[in-house]
């Protein structure tokens, strides 16, 4: 076991997380159907079960964590508002979220590969949020 994987695991889970947060938080408004809704929330809920113990063991190692990437932020931001806003369609808000879950599922994985050091407990915690990603896609096939 690596602390500096570890560490650094932990950092790149925390951040998509509130990154994926973030990201349902600006979809919420738009959606119509009340099961989509409670797809998206449920999601939402394990990201922020998740972020409590990414952060919970990120003050364990005296580490503050780490912010998405602004530029990261800023386009998926733009993204997402100015799709919305042409088509704010439950259909819309689907695609959006399938895309960034793919583009979550495919960093996580990338960030297992690269920290395969990190300890069992942050590995298992970051194939948690790969879960939770997929669930996501797999719950909202019905609205593309």
């Amino acid at each position: 076991m690596s602390m500096s994987d570890t560490e650094n695991l932990l950092k790149e889970c925390n951040a998509g997380i509130k990154m994926g947060i973030d990201s349902i938080d600006d979809m919420l408004p738009s959606v119509k159907d009340n099961r989509l809704r409670d797809v998206m929330k449920e999601c939402k809920e394990t990201h922020q079960r998740l972020g409590s113990r990414t952060h919970e063991l990120l003050n364990k190692y005296g580490d503050p964590g780490k912010e998405p990437h602004p530029m990261a932020k800023g386009m998926s931001w733009v993204k997402t508002n100015v799709r919305l806003a042409y088509d704010s369609s439950d259909q819309s808000v689907a695609s959006l979220l399938t895309d960034g879950c793919n583009m979550g599922i495919k960093s996580l994985n990338k960030y297992l590969n690269q920290y395969s050091d990190a300890d069992r407990e942050v590995s298992n915690i970051t194939k948690d949020l790969i879960k939770s990603e997929e669930k996501l896609v797999k719950d909202i096939e019905e609205f593309l």
